[in-house]
C-alpha cells in the first residue's frame, strides 16, 4: 500500500476545513496541493472520523494486508503439499 504524504491529523484538517464553509472544495483542494477527486474520495471515506479513527484504520489496513498475503503463503504451501502427496500415491 502506497504511504501517504498527509499523516491522518493533517488529513482530518483538510476536511474539517473542508466541512467548515470554505465557499469552494477547489480552493481547499488548491490550497494543500491536492487534487479535487483525491478530496472528494477522502470525504467518501473519511467523512466525520477522527484522528484516533483514521489511525485505528490505517492499522487494520496493514493487520489485512499481512494476514492476506499470510494466507496465500499457506495456500500455495498447502497446494505443493497435495501435489507432492498426488504424486507419491
Amino acid at each position: 500500500m502506497r504511504k501517504s504524504k498527509f499523516t491522518e491529523s493533517q488529513l482530518v484538517a483538510i476536511l474539517k476545513e473542508g466541512e467548515a464553509g470554505v465557499p469552494a472544495a477547489a480552493e481547499v483542494c488548491r490550497k494543500h496541493g491536492i487534487s479535487s477527486p483525491t478530496y472528494y474520495a477522502w470525504t467518501s471515506k473519511y467523512a466525520g472520523a477522527t484522528v484516533s479513527d483514521l489511525t485505528r484504520m490505517r492499522e487494520l489496513e496493514v493487520e489485512n494486508a499481512r494476514l492476506k498475503r499470510m494466507y496465500a503463503d499457506l495456500a500455495l504451501e498447502n497446494a505443493a503439499i497435495k501435489d507432492v502427496l498426488a504424486k507419491n500415491i
